[in-house]
């Protein structure tokens, strides 16, 4: 599993370099790990010369460093790097993984969904396997994938009309969709935000993705894309989509955000939502927010190089394709 692994690397390598794509290498450390409620960062403390303390992360993803590239004039650049994402640790999860993070300057986020489906083939090819697996499910990436909005696959698996529950500005109202998902039988609790009763759903759907072809589910609610941009023609819908195969999500892109009093109004209501839930909250990353006006418009995905090993590999657990998985 672990030579698989290291041809996986090197074929994803070469084909972004025939692509044109230039590697980077993102620092590591950071002002802020990312600022959405749910994501959860590693701290630690950097001490300058005088012994001064100040508080430094871990990155949850390279992103905001990437995006900075992007604005200083970089139009294809990739990373395959380690993130470190606390209060993560499943059979699908690590708090230390390995990412794979491209962006493409003035393209169309669609062009992303095809970029993924062949490195899925490459990491099949590497693993001398021609489908994906994971417990019990199979997945051909050769096969072209389903694409479905998040709203219709939710209707699909439970009937419930996700927007009714949002308004026309991409607002959102948790009474309506809480009286569906009663109605439907599910559980609903008296604080649940619409977010919480949103991740509710997707927890129903999520098992059933990617079975057979892979399904890339797409045209999320805005609420739950705070680095994407407006669906054109439909702002309650942003241009964020995720792959899935074998019920694992393997990938989320975006048509990436520009607009840093938008992306400032956003992190806020994330750092809001995680000091409601959570009780504290993350710096923003001012240079990241700054080098929004010079960023072109792009589109950017990350990509789980461990999970995709692992389906490729048909390894029951994500640390089985790990070098030294954290103990």
């Amino acid at each position: 599993m672990l030579l698989a692994r290291a041809r996986a690397q090197t074929a994803l390598r070469r084909w972004f370099d025939e692509q044109g794509f230039l590697e980077v290498d993102p620092g590591v450390l950071q002002v802020s790990p990312g600022n959405e409620a749910h994501l959860h960062g590693f701290e630690t403390l950097a001490l300058d010369e005088d012994g001064q303390a100040r508080p430094l992360y871990l990155h949850t993803s390279p992103e905001f460093a990437m995006k900075k590239l992007l604005a200083a004039g970089e139009t294809r650049i990739f990373a395959l790097t380690h993130v470190f994402r606390n209060r993560e640790r499943t059979a699908r999860h690590s708090p230390e993984f390995t990412m794979l993070e491209w962006y493409r300057a003035d393209q169309d986020y669609t062009v992303l969904m095809q970029d993924a489906q062949v490195l899925l083939r490459l990491a099949c090819q590497a693993a001398g396997t021609d489908h994906l697996r994971f417990r019990g499910m199979t997945c051909d990436p050769a096969l072209p994938p389903e694409r479905i909005a998040v709203h219709e696959a939710i209707a699909r698996q439970t009937g419930i009309d996700l927007l009714a529950s949002i308004n026309a500005d991409g607002t959102t109202n948790p009474a309506p969709l809480a009286a569906q998902m009663a109605r439907k039988g599910l559980r609903v609790a008296r604080d649940d935000s619409w977010s919480d009763l949103f991740s509710a759903l997707l927890v129903l759907v999520e098992p059933g993705l990617g079975q057979g072809r892979p399904t890339i589910l797409d045209r999320y609610p805005a609420a739950e894309a705070a680095l994407a941009r407006r669906l054109p023609g439909d702002p309650r819908l942003a241009e964020r989509f995720e792959l899935y195969a074998c019920g694992v999500e393997l990938a989320n892109g975006f048509g990436e955000l520009t607009d840093a009093t938008e992306q400032r109004r956003r992190f806020e209501a994330e750092m809001d939502e995680k000091q409601r839930v959570y009780g504290h909250r993350y710096p923003l990353d001012e240079d990241f927010l700054a080098a929004l006006a010079l960023m072109p418009p792009a589109a950017g995905i990350a990509l789980g190089f461990d999970r995709l090993v692992m389906l490729a590999t048909h390894a029951p657990r994500i640390d089985d394709v790990i070098w030294t998985p954290v103990a």
